[in-house]
C-alpha cells in the first residue's frame, strides 16, 4: 500500500515540529499506542498543544463533550 503522506498531512495538527512521523499515520499510531497515548488528531487544536496525549487526557475530554 502507498503511503499518502503528503495528503495526510494537510489534516495533521501534530504541533511537535521535529516529529519523524508526520503524516505517516500508521507509524504515528503505532507509535503513541506503544506508549499508552493517542496522536495528535484525536485531540482539538488547544488540547493538543498542552502534548497531553495521553488516555486519561482524552477520556477527560470526552467526559467534558470537547471530543
Amino acid at each position: 500500500m502507498e503511503c499518502k503522506q503528503s495528503q495526510n498531512l494537510k489534516s495533521c495538527n501534530c504541533t511537535y515540529d521535529p516529529c519523524s512521523r508526520k503524516g505517516i499515520c500508521c507509524d504515528c499510531v503505532s507509535y503513541h499506542l506503544r506508549i499508552r497515548q493517542l496522536p495528535a488528531c484525536c485531540f482539538p487544536d488547544d488540547a493538543e498543544r498542552t502534548f497531553d496525549r495521553s488516555f486519561e487526557h482524552f477520556a477527560k475530554l470526552v467526559a467534558d463533550n470537547r471530543v
